[in-house]
């Protein structure tokens, strides 16, 4: 397994593999991402146009398996400033985890933990003092959750985060069981980064 951030003409090469990993990923639960090639590729241009946003990819061999972004918070005042207001928090302070998406079958090996500390690390250099990320709330009903379905939180939880009281996200996607749109909660998890970590 290879794991590095990618830049210039190997972001550029890896752009489409990354939208595809999203759609496939994001389709499972608790996502039900109804995803779009054309949406994911102007979405991905972030990071292609940002010196300050991180894409971290994970080979097996030449095949992209995983990926991983990250920018500033304030990059994405408009989305997520009203889920911080009472938070204590200052946007200028967060580095936004966007996403992690990794096959199923790499799981379990080290690789989401190492896809966490590239862009934990990025986010230090840029003198960011909490990183942050946002997970779908599903209800526990929901009639396309996977029988024995098993969360997250144990992962993330293992790395220092925690949900933010009270700070929860609204983002609109389309289901793959649904024909249009419906607003989602994502809820904020936080942790502080501390100096001189790995």
């Amino acid at each position: 397994m290879r794991i590095e951030a990618l830049t210039g003409e190997a972001l550029d090469a890896a752009l489409d593999d990354v939208a595809g990993l999203r759609i496939r990923v994001f389709r499972d639960w608790p996502y039900l991402y109804d995803g779009d090639l054309e949406y994911e590729r102007g979405y991905l241009e972030t990071y292609r146009s940002s010196d300050a946003a991180i894409l971290v990819g994970a080979f097996d061999g030449t095949r992209l398996v995983g990926a991983a972004t990250g920018t500033p918070m304030a990059d994405h005042a408009d989305d997520f400033a009203a889920a911080f207001d009472g938070s204590g928090l200052a946007l200028n302070d967060i580095f936004y985890c966007a996403e992690s998406v990794l096959l199923p079958e790499y799981r379990g090996r080290g690789v989401g933990h190492r896809l966490f500390d590239l862009r934990e690390a990025h986010g230090r250099a840029l003198g960011a003092t909490v990183s942050a990320f946002c997970g779908v709330v599903r209800p526990a009903d929901h009639p396309l959750r996977p029988e024995g379905y098993r969360p997250l939180d144990g992962f993330w939880r293992k790395r220092g985060y925690a949900p933010l009281d009270g700070a929860v996200a609204w983002f609109s996607w389309k289901d793959i069981d649904q024909s249009e749109a419906t607003r989602k909660p994502l809820q904020v998890w936080t942790r502080v980064l501390t100096e001189g970590e790995r």
